[in-house]
């Protein structure tokens, strides 16, 4: 991954990549298996998006602007902040992506150099059960802000001489703005989601904390254009025999899956011979 900026307000770390971006998305999400280096399907029911983890396999986040303005992306896995550790909310720090940027973010962030990284595991192994926080497991979600931008003001002479503190009253409240999405609550951000599916089913995946990796980042100063996010993405993971029982896949998937499908480019190196 190329090298990272982390803002110095909220603790915002910027990203630096280079993939392409959908159309039609401020940012987009998707999460790419590591082990096997695809990008996972998601899968929409009852207005949810699914997608199928396989436990021990490790996996990124992949977040791609898709405007052509900076954008922060407060980033949530299993209800936890991926950059702070804390209860997951839109007022505090994450990812900033330069316009039309991708990168995919491949854990926990422990420090401006590494990253404990993302890997599908149980319930009970994973970091927000470990850390006495179950509750959210087997959800990935970003609230994404737009930057404010600077804006030019014209005053009149006789206005300025009048009331030489009007601009300065006018332009507080832009001043402030990162101060008031940093005080919102989640509740006022994020609208209730839709009744869960799978709540009459226990959920058998989460994300673990798994070895430190280097991910070099930076710091960055990013200003809110509002204390409300612009977008608010969720997906919804968990083992595949449990989406296959809940009906978002097919009850063969698996196996379907796993066949051996002969490729041109495999990928990969040169291995030493036997």
């Amino acid at each position: 991954m190329s090298r990272t900026s982390l803002s110095c307000c909220a603790a915002l770390l910027a990203v630096v990549a280079c993939l392409p971006a959908p159309a039609r998305a401020l940012v987009e999400i998707a999460v790419v298996d590591r082990d096997d280096g695809r990008v996972l399907a998601q899968y929409r029911h009852r207005g949810e998006r699914w997608l199928a983890g396989v436990p021990g396999h490790r996996y990124a986040i992949r977040l791609t602007n898709a405007s052509d303005e900076r954008v922060l992306v407060v980033l949530s896995v299993d209800g936890v902040n991926a950059v702070t550790g804390e209860d997951a909310d839109p007022s505090q720090g994450g990812y900033v992506l330069a316009p039309w940027q991708s990168s995919e973010i491949d854990g926990w962030r422990k420090s401006l150099d590494e990253v404990a990284q993302f890997h599908f595991t149980s319930l009970a192994d994973s970091y927000a059960a470990r850390t006495g926080r179950p509750g959210n497991v087997g959800v990935i979600g970003i609230a994404t802000f737009r930057e404010q931008r600077p804006e030019e003001v014209q005053v009149a002479p006789e206005f300025r001489s009048r009331d030489p503190g009007a601009a300065d009253r006018r332009a507080r409240p832009h001043a402030r703005a990162d101060a008031y999405a940093r005080a919102a609550s989640a509740d006022e951000a994020i609208a209730p989601p839709a009744p869960s599916t799978a709540r009459a089913m226990p959920q058998q995946v989460g994300t673990g904390h798994g070895e430190r990796e280097w991910a070099p980042a930076s710091r960055t100063g990013f200003l809110r254009a509002s204390a409300r996010p612009a977008q608010v993405l969720e997906l919804r993971y968990d083992a595949p025999g449990r989406l296959a029982a809940l009906g978002i896949l097919p009850r063969d998937w698996p196996r379907r899956s796993t066949a051996q499908v002969p490729r041109a480019f495999p990928g990969g190196f040169v291995p030493d011979p036997f």
